[in-house]
């Protein structure tokens, strides 16, 4: 099994991932001034957390360049599983059924899902 831990982020480490997935390839001062107008961060905090990332194999800071090294997709997803383990114990339908009964879906989210469920049906045969 693969170790998801670099795809774990808290909810502040996630914010300011945000920042770099929605405007990378950006300069670490340009992150710099988002991340104070976007999170109230200071100058610090912002190059700790940076740092952090980087360690981490998140994100990437070169000659002041700062890209992600991994996707939003992939964390999403990690985080999705962690949910419905811990949760859920595993349980997908567990999940949905507690997802669907906290509010009403649209026809249109709805056919979204069914499309979701035979395509990933579909890639198991």
């Amino acid at each position: 099994m693969l170790n998801h831990e670099p795809l774990r982020l808290a909810d502040g480490e996630y914010r300011f991932a945000c920042l770099v997935w929605d405007n990378e390839p950006l300069p670490s001062g340009q992150l710099v001034a988002l991340a104070a107008e976007g999170l109230g961060w200071k100058k610090s905090t912002t190059y700790t957390v940076l740092k952090k990332l980087c360690e981490r194999g998140v994100l990437q800071n070169a000659d002041g360049r700062v890209t992600s090294l991994i996707k939003k997709e992939d964390v999403q997803q990690a985080e999705s599983a962690a949910v419905v383990d811990k949760t859920f114990d595993g349980s997908l339908p567990r999940f949905v059924a507690a997802f669907l009964n906290s509010k009403p879906i649209s026809d249109a989210e709805a056919a979204e899902i069914r499309a979701l469920l035979d395509a990933a049906r579909y890639k198991e045969e």
